[in-house]
């Protein structure tokens, strides 16, 4: 019975050996450790075994990359200005020996040493530079930070500032400022409208005089063709009609009515040639009347008195 008991105990005791023996790490962590108060080694993902009462477990570190976020800082630019910044960084470990024994707060130093770095980067911009140079900010920011975090087996990927709060005042003059800007914008933008619309206007209005004018040119030239193909026409008429002197005077003065049947026609002056027409008029009346032309004779001629 004593032997059983014995026994029982011994297994007991191996199962609980063993038990603490056993260290299974999970995969991107890391577990340092230190056997009789020393470093010793540091468990790597997987199953490992370590001598209870003898190792013991100093630290269990993520591999993982952390993103910290630090509250609003205040800090004096170039020109004597105070800006609230806060700021982002993300940060991986490389070596958990270094970051276990190296640095006794690895999250307090960063923080500290961000809000140094970053004092020493703002006070050489002025409040322009500081607002249009995040990413010259930003690299100069993660140089410093990586060269004096590398002794600490911590390496800095990014730095981010995520906001940059200038002074009440600085902000209501900015505002102001971006208005009377947009002000401007739009009254510029009004007038280039403006001045297209009169542009475009007057170049209507050209177009359109142009094709007034083109038109009645060519309402012109085909008129005064049409007159002219009409005179030739009436002129072919006429020789092809061989007219004698007393048609034509008799066509003339029947001409002369229709010239002065105007309403602008005050003033008629009478043609030079005028009486030259009645004249031949006449001579036709007179050869008309007079018996020895065929087919006027009106009776037998009396005898001359004389």
């Amino acid at each position: 019975m004593a032997g059983m008991i014995a026994a029982a105990v011994v297994v007991l005791v191996l199962v609980v050996f063993l038990a603490r023996s056993v260290r299974v790490v999970p995969q991107a962590r890391a577990v340092v450790v230190e056997r009789l108060g020393r470093y010793h080694r540091t468990l790597t993902p997987g199953v490992a075994l370590v001598i209870p009462a003898v190792d013991r477990i100093r630290e269990r570190v993520d591999m993982r990359e952390q993103v910290v976020t630090f509250p609003p800082q205040p800090v004096i630019t170039e020109d004597n200005l105070v800006v609230g910044i806060d700021t982002v960084i993300y940060f991986q470990v490389t070596d958990p020996r270094a970051s276990t024994y190296e640095i006794a707060d690895v999250i307090r130093a960063i923080e500290q040493l961000t809000v140094t770095t970053l004092r020493n980067v703002i006070g050489s911009l002025n409040l322009e530079q500081t607002l249009t140079s995040r990413d010259e900010i930003n690299t100069r920011l993660r140089g410093v930070l990586d060269e004096a975090t590398g002794k600490w087996g911590i390496r800095v990927n990014r730095v981010e500032l995520k906001a940059i709060d200038p002074p009440p005042s600085i902000q209501d003059s900015m505002e102001k400022q971006m208005r009377a800007e947009r002000d401007r914008r739009a009254a510029i933008l009004s007038a280039e409208g403006i001045k297209q619309s009169e542009i475009l206007r007057a170049e209507g209005a050209k177009q359109a005089a142009i094709l007034r004018a083109e038109g009645e040119k060519e309402a012109k030239i085909l008129s005064a063709e049409g007159e002219s193909q009409a005179i030739a026409t009436v002129f072919r008429a006429i020789h092809d009609g061989n007219p004698d002197q007393k048609l034509l005077a008799y066509q003339y003065l029947q001409t002369l009515p229709r010239i002065a049947a105007g309403d602008a026609n005050k003033v008629w002056i009478i043609p030079s040639d005028l009486a030259r027409a009645f004249g031949g008029l006449g001579v036709f009346s007179g050869m008309a009347g007079r018996p020895d032309q065929p087919g006027t004779s009106d009776g037998p001629e009396k005898p001359d008195d004389h």
